[in-house]
Parts: C-alpha cells; sequence; structure tokens
C-alpha cells in the first residue's frame, strides 16, 4: 500500500538525497533511507513501489528545494547591466554549494543515469525544462545577455560548483569568486557594466 503523507514522503526524498551523496547511488536502498529518516524499517517501501522510483523522485526534490521564489523575485529587482548579471552568478553559486548532498547527489543520479535508461529520460526532461527556465527567466528579466550566455554560464557554473563540492582545495574562495565574474565579464563583453 502506498501511503499519502506528503511531509513523510518528503522527508525521505530528503533522505535518499544524503544517502546519494554520502554513499553513492549503490548505497541507496531502502533500509538506507529509512535509517537515515529515522524512521522504522520497510517505512520507506511504503511510500515507493521500488529503487528506481526513489532515484527517479530524489532527482526532483534536489530540484524542489533549489528553487527559492525569495530569490527568483529578487533577480529581477534592481539594475539590469553587466554587474547585476554577476552579482546573481555569485549568488547561485553559493546558494546551490549552500546545499552540497543535492549537488553531490545529481552528480550521483547522472551517473546511475547512464546505466538506467528511464533515470536518463527524467532527468533530461527536468534539466531540460531547468535550462528552458532559466533561459526564459533570463529573457523577461530584461537583463544584457541571450539565451547562448545562459546555457554557457550554466555549464560552467555547474562544472565550478562541482570542483567547488568535489576538490574544495583546487581553487581559493578568492579564485572562485574571481573566475565568475571573469566567466560574466568575457561572456558580456560589449555589454553595459
Amino acid at each position: 500500500m502506498v501511503r499519502r503523507n506528503p511531509e513523510r514522503r518528503a522527508a525521505l526524498l530528503d533522505a535518499s538525497i544524503e544517502v546519494l551523496a554520502n554513499e553513492g547511488a549503490r548505497g541507496l536502498t531502502f533500509r538506507a533511507v529509512d535509517q537515515q529518516a529515522g524512521v522504522p524499517v520497510g517505512t520507506a517501501s511504503n511510500y515507493f513501489a521500488s529503487r528506481d522510483e526513489i532515484l527517479t523522485h530524489a532527482g526532483e526534490r534536489v530540484y524542489e528545494r533549489l528553487i527559492d521564489e525569495a530569490v527568483l523575485a529578487d533577480g529581477l529587482a534592481g539594475s539590469r547591466d553587466r554587474a547585476r548579471v554577476t552579482e546573481l552568478m555569485h549568488e547561485l553559486v553559493d546558494r546551490v554549494a549552500a546545499f552540497p548532498t543535492g549537488f553531490v547527489a545529481l552528480l550521483e543520479l547522472r551517473l546511475e543515469a547512464t546505466r538506467r535508461p528511464e533515470l536518463r529520460a527524467v532527468l533530461t526532461r527536468r534539466i531540460r525544462a531547468d535550462v528552458d527556465f532559466n533561459v526564459e527567466y533570463h529573457e523577461k528579466s530584461g537583463l544584457p545577455g541571450d539565451g547562448t550566455m545562459v546555457v554557457l554560464l550554466w555549464l560552467a557554473l555547474n562544472w565550478l560548483i562541482m570542483e567547488r563540492l568535489t576538490l574544495p582545495d583546487l581553487f581559493t574562495e578568492r579564485e572562485r569568486h574571481d573566475l565568475v565574474t571573469a566567466l560574466v565579464d568575457r561572456l558580456l563583453a560589449g555589454q553595459p557594466a
């Protein structure tokens, strides 16, 4: 029987994110999720029909936790120039890096997607929707740059965040800051500062 308590389900998905980040996809079991969530053994299996279902929904849950409506509204405030884009990109990197287990769990899910076509399809749809949302949001914002610039920022910043979380000593905080600034400056060369 599938349970319908949305708070419990969210807590189980949050636990699955932690398990993915700490143990990898191979460590994601119903028992590990139950233990991480601090619930009785068998609880996760009451909410999810299979391990594949947990993997799929964990990816969605990461995005739910990263979306911040206040940040989106704040992004439309202020000036519409290169300096504002730079500021927003620094905030984005910091916000994603503040949820390290979520980002690492997504990396684990992407690796697992190379072996699971159904998971690959779900992640492709979800991440494509995220990219499209970011392009559309940027174009509506009136900030400088086009959709290609948004995709280039998305690609470069994702890798920078991965370096920050997996090899934190590779670049200093100052170097990471300067790299984000240089990236925006170079992509928006010729736009108002």
